[in-house]
């Protein structure tokens, strides 16, 4: 199962953590096979939410939430279950200052396919 490691961390505290080590830690999750897909973020600073409401496409600089830890990376991890996304979260380097939220993805294309084809047979 793929889950979504969120990384959330306060950005003045970013220069605590070397990059040399999410760096490390990222080779050692993608050669034990656990890393689909990793990348750090831009400084928060750099974000544009963008939101539809009432059919008007609304911009706003920075974040969507006012928060005092952000969005800092994310890691797509494949993991048998929770427990293994924990054990692998938790090695996560911004873990010592920041968070990790660990979230499954939902398989929404494949659902969607299912039930197309399920569809399909029924015609």
């Amino acid at each position: 199962m793929k889950y979504l490691c969120l990384v959330y961390l306060d950005e003045a505290r970013l220069d605590e953590l070397p990059d040399a080590d999410c760096v490390a830690y990222d080779r050692e999750i993608r050669e034990s096979g656990h890393c689909v897909a990793s990348e750090a973020l831009q400084s928060v600073h750099t974000a544009t939410t963008v939101r539809i409401r009432n059919g008007k496409l609304g911009i706003t600089d920075g974040p969507f939430a006012e928060t005092k830890e952000q969005l800092a990376g994310f890691y797509m991890i494949e993991a048998r279950d929770l427990n293994e996304a924990i054990r692998v979260a938790s090695g996560i380097p911004p873990a010592r200052v920041g968070s990790i939220e660990i979230r499954p993805v939902r398989p929404i294309r494949e659902t969607v396919a299912a039930a197309e084809a399920a569809h399909t047979q029924q015609d």
